[in-house]
């Protein structure tokens, strides 16, 4: 999918409650006040790098595909910095960063391991994954058998999974959550979310959080 019809499905009624309704939810994981620094990566459009900037931080978004940069770039919300680069190399010096997050940038990434331990290593304060989550309905609807559109080829994690994934390189989730459970995004689906607890392990955007040592 090319970067303006990614960015249009984002205009569309349901689009913005869902960016808006799982970024409410990083928001929270990530537990620092604005003006920490923050690394976004794998940040395609800058859909979620221009959230974060407007909400006070000091944000870079890095992606590996120079289109989604330039358009990222050309769209910004004027405070953040943009550049092309491998999660899986990250070319910043350790504890640049208060915090690192992928808003479900992981879940196309073959070196899993690899790519959060780069992100521990250039956090200072906050790790925070947001992920497609395997117990969910979005992914009876989109993910089985390879995924369709832009799901096609995501791996979707489990919060035990994606715990593990944490314990590998050293941490231990000091908290998660989730969004989205009907992703329908219609009144109904709306009203359950005010009504489900966070914590409640079962919606379409599964997130975890952790402090280095």
């Amino acid at each position: 999918m090319d970067p303006a019809s990614y960015e249009a499905w984002y205009a569309t009624p349901r689009g913005r409650w869902v960016a808006e309704t799982e970024f409410a939810l990083l928001l929270r994981l990530l537990d620092l006040p604005p003006g920490a620094s923050l690394l976004d990566v794998g940040c395609g459009t800058g859909q979620f790098t221009r959230r974060f900037a407007q909400a006070g931080y000091r944000v870079t978004g890095l992606d590996p595909d120079p289109e989604r940069i330039v358009y990222a770039r050309q769209h910004g919300a004027g405070t953040e910095n943009h550049l092309t680069g491998d999660g899986t190399h990250l070319a910043f010096a350790d504890k640049q960063f208060d915090a690192a997050v992928a808003v479900a940038s992981l879940c196309f990434v073959e070196d899993q391991i690899g790519f959060v331990r780069e992100m521990l290593r250039v956090a200072r304060r906050r790790i925070v994954l947001g992920l497609l989550n395997r117990h969910s309905l979005l992914h009876l609807q989109k993910g089985r058998d390879g995924g369709q559109g832009g799901y096609r080829s995501a791996h979707w994690h489990s919060l035990g999974e994606a715990r593990a994934l944490l314990h590998e390189v050293g941490l231990s989730d000091s908290a998660h959550g989730s969004a989205v459970f009907l992703p329908n995004g219609g009144g109904l689906a709306q009203a359950i979310e005010r009504v489900l607890p966070a914590r409640w392990p079962f919606g379409a955007f599964l997130a975890v959080a952790a402090s280095p040592a």
